[in-house]
Order: structure tokens, then C-alpha cells, then sequence
């Protein structure tokens, strides 16, 4: 805006862009993440500040102990879910919790053998239970899944429970979702709880979609076990830490598969003597230490190189700028962003910033909009990457 202001005729200033810049934004996505709250800067700063100053002691000082920094935040979720303190652990990502919980929790037999769930769970719950049946070597019509009836989306509660009675016997876990991620129906969990135990089934729910979104009373509603994630509606940012609830009647009876260090008392646990004294119900099934900050940290940006030539003497108003990823996928981010440009093989999107029309304005705007592009397309060709990969 200092540079525009040297065009004395005012035709460089024009603003010709379709979006109002003015305008504010109407955020409704917080059911794929939640907006950051205003004290996430003055938290971060604070255990910035003290890993800068104290290293290695900040696990056992300060207002959030780092040895315990999972555990004093504990008092907030008991009202969320509605369970005691000594139901709930915040660890890990939901599916990994999941997958510690079935462990545990699945123990097929020759006559009850099957997993209910619905037919659209989200993909992560029917993998995860996918991988469960094959571990025990069971075959996929293990993996009972109710459909609503044709012509319907949501599936009725009555038919629910019908299958409950009528295969029952030979249900071993029954895993449904709180709130269904792409209908957005609230299950009945109480009533499908109640029909479960009355069958001789364990209940438990993917609340991804639920917690901080509906009333939840898991202890009250005698849920066996329950997992979800606190970055949508707890608003945790990208990869939060993760819950997981197992009911206080399962203490002493349910124990994890597998133990980590974590899972010890922490009375003895630097004690290094190898001798399990494992702490009772779901904090046992704590694995290592909590994470108290993270960061995406690569050993490899995307490398962005400019070829036209630097001198003004040898160019004109034209850039052409090559990358080190595909940029289909940077220009794909630039058009969204409505950035008008072209790009040409092998690898260059050309941008022509016209002193007739373009300001000063427009290229500070261009490079702030690059940057977010990179970030987006950076994401979008390690994905694309990682998936060939695993092909």
C-alpha cells in the first residue's frame, strides 16, 4: 500500500479482485476442526519458556508438570463425557486407542465371535475392526453391519435392537458411533447399551463426532469402553491428543494387551526395576509419555525457484517460477485461492504482474497466497505420495 501510493494517476490502485477482502467468513466446519482458542499462544509460550529455561526439570515443575501434563487437564473432560477421573486417558490418536481397546476388549469365542457395527461407519472404526478379525483368524461375515432400510439413511433404533436380540449370542463387541460422521444421527446409546450387556455383549462407542457436541453420561450409562479425539468440537488443533474410557467395573478385570511404560504406578515408576505394577483400568493401558508440544518438523521444503532472469535489464514484467513438487497441485491451491495465472510443462507457472493495471498491493497479496498454496499442495503430494507407496 506505501509503494501504491506513488502512482499519482491512481489507475495502478484499481482493485479488481471478485472477493471482498472485507468480508468476514462463516466458519462452519467445526465438525472437521475446531477454531483455535484465544489462550493457545499464551500456553504455548509458557512451556516454550520453560523448556528454553529449565530443560529437563519442566517435567516436575511449573503450573503443568509435564510428567503429569495429560493428567491435570483430566478434571475437564469428566463433565464432557460424563465419567470419573480415573475412567478417562488422553493419549494417543483415537484409531491407536481404538485398537488398544479391542485388544483387550474382543475376546472371541467358537459361539460368540462377532463385532456390530454400522454399515457407513468411518472408515478408520472397519478397518481397525477389519484387522481385529483377521488377527484371530476369523472370516469377514464376522463383522456384522446393520444397514438402514432401503430408501432411508438413518438407521432406526428398533432395528437396532432387534439384531441385538436376535444375534446377540453371538456378538462378542458391539462398536457403534456416538454421532454418525456423515448423516450426523445421535445414537440412542443408553437404550443400545442397555440391549447389549442384557445379551451378555460388551459396548463400546467411537465418540469422534459426540464429545463436546452432545450430553454424554458414560459412566451412568454403564458403556463398557469409548474412544475419541478432541480436535473437532474440543478444539485441540490438527493431531490433539486423543481420549480413551474404560468403566471403573472393568478396573480390575479388563487389562491392556499391550503394557507401556506409562501404564506403571508413578509412585515406582522411576524406579527402573522392571517389576509391572500396573495401574488399574484405562490408565493403565497408557503407553509412553504425553505430548506437550508438537511440531511438523521436515528435513525438506518445497524448493521454489524463480528462472527468469534477476536484472531488470533481462526481463520484462514476466516470472516463470519452477518447483520442487508436482505443480499441478500448486497451481490447483493457487486457483482457489483466485490467483489467475498459467502454468507450462515441465514445471513452471508463469506470473505477469502488468504495471497497467497491477499493483504493489496485488504482489504482496500473491506471495502471501503462494505461500499458503505451498503449504496446502506440500500436504496433498505427501499424501498422494505415501499412497503409492502403500500400493
Amino acid at each position: 500500500e506505501t509503494l501504491g501510493a506513488v502512482d499519482p494517476t491512481g489507475i495502478l490502485a484499481v482493485d479488481l479482485s471478485l472477493v471482498n477482502k472485507d468480508e468476514d467468513a462463516i466458519y462452519f466446519l467445526g465438525d472437521s476442526l475446531g477454531l483455535q482458542p484465544k489462550t493457545v499462544k499464551t500456553y504455548l509460550e509458557e512451556e516454550l519458556d520453560k523448556w528454553a529455561k529449565m530443560g529437563a526439570y519442566g517435567h516436575d515443575v511449573g503450573k503443568r508438570p509435564w510428567i503429569i501434563g495429560d493428567e491435570t487437564i483430566l478434571g475437564l473432560m469428566t463433565d464432557i463425557v460424563g465419567a470419573n477421573e480415573k475412567e478417562i486417558a488422553l493419549m494417543n490418536g483415537l484409531t491407536v486407542n481404538l485398537y488398544l481397546l479391542l485388544l483387550s476388549f474382543f475376546k472371541p469365542t467358537p459361539k460368540r465371535y462377532k463385532i456390530l457395527l454400522e454399515a457407513k461407519a468411518f472408515p478408520s472404526d472397519h478397518y481397525a475392526i477389519e484387522s481385529q478379525l483377521q488377527l484371530h483368524g476369523l472370516i469377514e461375515t464376522s463383522m456384522r453391519l446393520i444397514k438402514p432400510r432401503e430408501g432411508e439413511e438413518a438407521l432406526r433404533l428398533e432395528d437396532i435392537l432387534e439384531v441385538i436380540e436376535n444375534e446377540g449370542d453371538s456378538i462378542a463387541v458391539i462398536l457403534f458411533s456416538g454421532l454418525h460422521f456423515y448423516t450426523g444421527q445421535l445414537f440412542n446409546m443408553p437404550a443400545i447399551t442397555k440391549a447389549g450387556q442384557a445379551k451378555g455383549c460388551l459396548v463400546g462407542f467411537d465418540l469422534a463426532h459426540a464429545v463436546g457436541n452432545v450430553e454424554l453420561h458414560l459412566h451412568e450409562w454403564g458403556v463398557d469402553f469409548a474412544c475419541w479425539f478432541s480436535y473437532k468440537y474440543l478444539n485441540t488443533g490438527a493431531g490433539g491428543l486423543a481420549g480413551a474410557f474404560v468403566h471403573e467395573k472393568h478396573a480390575y478385570t479388563i487389562k491392556p494387551a499391550l503394557v507401556g511404560w506409562f501404564g506403571h504406578e508413578l509412585s515406582t515408576r522411576f524406579k527402573m526395576d522392571n517389576k509391572l505394577q500396573l495401574i488399574p483400568g484405562v490408565n493403565g493401558f497408557r503407553i509412553s509419555n504425553p505430548p506437550i508440544l508438537l511440531d511438523k518438523a521436515e528435513t525438506k521444503k518445497t524448493v521454489v525457484n524463480i528462472i527468469t532472469p534477476s536484472r531488470i535489464e533481462d526481463r520484462g514484467c514476466q516470472l516463470t517460477l519452477t518447483f520442487s513438487i508436482p505443480i499441478k497441485y500448486i497451481f490447483q491451491e493457487l486457483e482457489k485461492r483466485g490467483v489467475v495465472c498459467d502454468k507450462r510443462d515441465p514445471n513452471g507457472i508463469r506470473v505477469a504482474p502488468v504495471p497497467l493495471y497491477n499493483s504493489f498491493h496485488d504482489v504482496y497479496k500473491f506471495i502471501s497466497l503462494l505461500i499458503s498454496a505451498l503449504d496446502s499442495a506440500e500436504t496433498k503430494s505427501s499424501r498422494v505420495f505415501h499412497s503409492n507407496l502403500s500400493k
